[in-house]
């Protein structure tokens, strides 16, 4: 049988960890269908992972908060889905609002947690997207100290991350933009709800004078990690807004390596992401033109 420990606060979590390794609870959503699918189709053995003990961190209050700075906003480790799209943060935060409400259905919003999400790695994580067209960085605590790493960084592959087994992921960390920066998400599936995704796309611009200043956009579903399309970034900067959706070339999508399986062909995955990628950049644009 598993072991299971639920710390009542963080300086217990980390000493646990840095005694031995731990499989980390926060939401579930997760680990709980993951270890259920395994056990139904007896893929268990002797040096399966739930040989490992199970670290509950639902018990840690100061691990449930949001905190806007003037140069940030942190996510603490249990905000759920739905807490971050229920809560007063900016125009600049939809794409990640958008997202949300892809993530399963309600019940898994109001469990499933964005930590999680980027933690579980899985290559159509509907978060990762939309926090990497942000910009956002990971805390990684450990008994000794902690570090920042990029999302991009943090992700290694297909449920692969950089964090070692003494650490716990705290916060998300998302650097506020310039301002009248502005954001989107867009999800390509087989139906509208409950569906894994084929692609998505996530974008961030600012818009200042007339001109694009900064732009950021995320594909993801469509390789091992889901990536920013930086050459169509830096193409975007200092354009005329409407010219924006105009500017995406086909080898824009050239860094990503889309799987056929059973829910889409690499060609269509590809096809749509680019599809996705102009609709994003025209809302962004639209949304632009109708506040001014």
């Amino acid at each position: 049988m598993t072991a299971y420990v639920r710390p009542a606060s963080l300086i217990e979590a980390l000493a646990l960890l840095h005694r031995n390794p731990h499989r980390i609870l926060a939401g579930g959503t997760d680990l709980f269908p993951a270890d259920a699918a395994e056990l139904g189709w007896g893929r268990r053995g002797i040096n399966h992972p739930d040989s490992v003990p199970i670290l509950d961190i639902t018990a840690i209050e100061e691990l449930s908060y949001i905190h806007r700075f003037p140069n940030r906003t942190e996510i603490g480790a249990l905000v759920t889905w739905n807490e971050a799209v229920e809560s007063n943060l900016p125009a600049w935060f939809d794409c990640v609002r958008l997202a949300a409400r892809e993530i399963g259905g309600r019940q898994i919003q109001n469990r499933g947690t964005l930590a999680g999400n980027l933690c579980n790695a899985s290559p159509a994580a509907d978060g990762v997207p939309a926090l990497l067209a942000l910009n956002a960085r990971v805390r990684l605590q450990h008994r000794d100290g902690s570090r920042e790493v990029s999302l991009q960084s943090f992700i290694c592959g297909n449920r692969r991350t950089c964090r070692e087994t003494h650490e716990l992921m705290t916060a998300v960390v998302i650097p506020s933009p310039a301002p009248g920066a502005r954001s989107t998400f867009l999800k390509l599936g087989a139906r509208r709800y409950l569906v894994i995704s084929i692609a998505m796309v996530a974008a961030c611009l600012t818009i200042e004078d007339g001109r694009v200043r900064d732009a950021r956009v995320a594909v993801g579903a469509c390789s091992e990690v889901a990536r920013r399309l930086t050459e169509l970034e830096a193409r975007l900067e200092g354009m005329r807004p409407g010219d924006a959706p105009n500017l995406v070339r086909e080898e824009d999508f050239d860094s990503l390596s889309p799987l056929d399986d059973v829910r889409s062909s690499a060609s269509y995955r590809r096809h749509g992401a680019r599809a996705l990628v102009r609709r994003a950049l025209d809302t962004l644009v639209r949304d632009a033109e109708t506040a001014s």
